[in-house]
């Protein structure tokens, strides 16, 4: 029994009373039945758009979407996005059809749709509608295209990254030849929109079986980023890694916060490991510079997929810098934190953190990476200053002493490296004197 929320249930009832047969459809009806909250609810109706428009005068609608059948009605509970039951024509772009046919009938709107899962309506005195056996394939946990897969996917090549997002975050199997068509239509990924393709990979590094999914659909993902096709069985022949680089990467992704930005930085931490590879002559991989090559190849990705400057910002700064140490002092934690603040550092650790469990090998290293993390909340409790605006002098005092210009930050930085190494006492009258010293000491140079 599915419960429906009273402003969808309100809708229903009205396109019902003017004659038009209505049906809550798609992953509302599939999270319900999984046991879960849908986030949204969607319907679909034999209405047309324009006795959809006559059902909700005079209500807050949205119309944009009215050319392909479906209306968004603004409601107190939330968005409705409705839409006429259709048929869709040809797809030449390979993402959006060339145009829709209206229907009358619910099982010709569901055969439209990608997955079996997806292809179920509910109403609140019919039941459950499941033409497609979706209700047997989300039971059992597997991904099953509708009707014809390779019809489904050249109709649609998002479906193919949708799919794999779905296995990530359900931990379903995809059905042999539903992920066979996947596979002989992976080509057509150069369709979909760049905006599209961060969408359904932020979705699937942030699935709770995203190890699994990144494992079994490696070439999928990499055909969406070719930048990380290398990484797919490069062996890191080294003592301190137990996998190849992909499935170091896979495993690690699967160890952080599911987080967008923590995610993909984790993907793209170790991208530059395969052209920065070398082998001694013991026969032990190493990968120096590895950092700086992964920052170029982020920097692509994050460029390419349109990423926020805010957030490219955030994964670039992560994934060059998650080899660097954050300090086995209080006093180097403290120059850290100076450097890129709480915020990084506690991501860097969490990278860290997903970077050691990854390699499988040194267990220990997540307990050195506990005890910084003991450091770092013991170094913030005792409010120590760690930043310009914290110090008790400013470039007043130091204009006041007789530098300007540069000299002014240039000494100011200075009073703070001091201060955050523990060599001088943050107090206007330490600080004044040793600047004042500082200034006497150069002009005797």
């Amino acid at each position: 029994m599915i419960s429906l929320p009273a402003h969808a249930a309100r809708a229903i009832a009205q396109l019902e009373a003017a004659g038009y047969e209505t049906w809550a459809v798609g992953g509302c009806v599939r999270d319900s039945l999984l046991g879960r909250v849908p986030h949204d609810w969607d319907l679909c109706t034999a209405a047309r758009p324009d006795q959809m428009q006559a059902v909700f005068a005079g209500e807050r609608v949205l119309e944009t979407g009215l050319k392909h059948g479906t209306l968004t009605l603004l409601t107190d509970g939330g968005p409705l996005e409705i839409t006429s039951f259709r048929m869709d024509g040809g797809y030449t772009d390979g993402r959006h059809p060339d145009g829709v046919r209206f229907v009358t009938d619910v099982t010709a709107d569901l055969a439209r749709r990608d997955f079996t899962v997806g292809a179920m309506a509910w109403h609140p005195a019919r039941g459950l509608c499941d033409p497609f056996g979706g209700q047997d394939d989300l039971q059992n946990g597997v991904l099953r295209a509708v009707g014809d897969p390779d019809a489904r996917f050249t109709e649609d090549a998002l479906r193919i990254l949708r799919g794999v997002r779905f296995a990530a975050q359900l931990g379903f199997a995809v059905e042999a030849e539903t992920a066979a068509a996947m596979r002989r239509q992976l080509a057509r990924l150069s369709c979909v929109a760049a905006e599209r393709v961060h969408e359904e990979l932020t979705g699937l590094l942030c699935g709770r079986f995203v190890i699994r999914a990144l494992l079994g659909y490696a070439d999928i993902v990499t055909a969406a980023l070719p930048e990380l096709a290398p990484m797919v069985g490069c062996a890191q022949q080294n003592p301190h890694h137990l996998y190849d680089v992909w499935e170091h990467t896979a495993r690690a992704v699967g160890q952080v916060p599911a987080e967008p930005a923590l995610r993909w930085a984790m993907l793209l931490h170790d991208s530059g490991k395969p052209a920065c590879k070398t082998v001694d002559d013991a026969g032990v991989g190493h990968f120096y510079g590895h950092p700086k090559v992964s920052r170029e190849i982020a920097e692509q990705i994050t460029r390419r997929l349109h990423f926020s400057k805010e957030q490219a910002e955030r994964i670039l700064l992560l994934t060059e810098q998650h080899d660097r140490p954050l300090g086995d002092s209080d006093k180097l934690v403290r120059r850290r934190l100076t450097q890129i603040g709480e915020a990084r550092f506690r991501d860097l650790l969490a990278i860290k953190k997903g970077d050691a469990v990854g390699q499988g090998t040194h267990p220990d290293n997540v307990a050195e990476l506990c005890e910084t993390e003991r450091r770092l909340n013991a170094v913030l409790a005792q409010d120590a200053c760690l930043s310009l605006r914290q110090l008790a002098v400013d470039g007043n005092d130091m204009q006041a002493l007789g530098l300007a210009g540069p000299a002014v930050g240039a000494m100011l930085h200075a009073l703070l490296d001091a201060v955050v190494d523990g060599t001088l006492d943050n107090t206007r009258q330490a600080l004044l004197a040793h600047a004042q010293a500082r200034m006497e000491e150069h002009d005797d140079q």
